[in-house]
């Protein structure tokens, strides 16, 4: 499932936001937070959003290939970033660094 923001006319000609994917758990709540951090980044056009499921097997692929030691495994750009509590700044930096030229925070 992908999490973004709807831009209205024009949205063929915008600048695409870093993605991010969010592998999540049933009954983690670090993974509850996560999700509702990045749906408010994906509202704002900072980042495109992908929650993948652990238990599907595109999450279980991602599992086999990245090993995280808890939940939520946070992907920026397909890369690791980060397991278990979402580190905001330096998720923060992250997006900056990837940001489309003039989208600066």
């Amino acid at each position: 499932m992908n999490i973004a923001a709807h831009p209205g006319h024009g949205a063929e000609t915008a600048p695409v936001p870093p993605q991010v994917t969010l592998l999540i758990a049933p009954g983690c709540h670090f993974c509850e937070d996560a999700r509702a951090e990045l749906a408010q980044r994906a509202a704002r056009g900072e980042a495109g959003v992908e929650l993948v499921d652990a238990d599907s097997a595109r999450g279980r692929e991602l599992l086999m290939r990245h090993r995280p030691a808890m939940f939520p495994l946070v992907l920026v750009e397909g890369e690791w970033f980060s397991a278990g509590r979402l580190p905001r700044r330096k998720l923060d930096r992250a997006l900056e660094r990837l940001a489309p030229a003039g989208r600066g925070r």
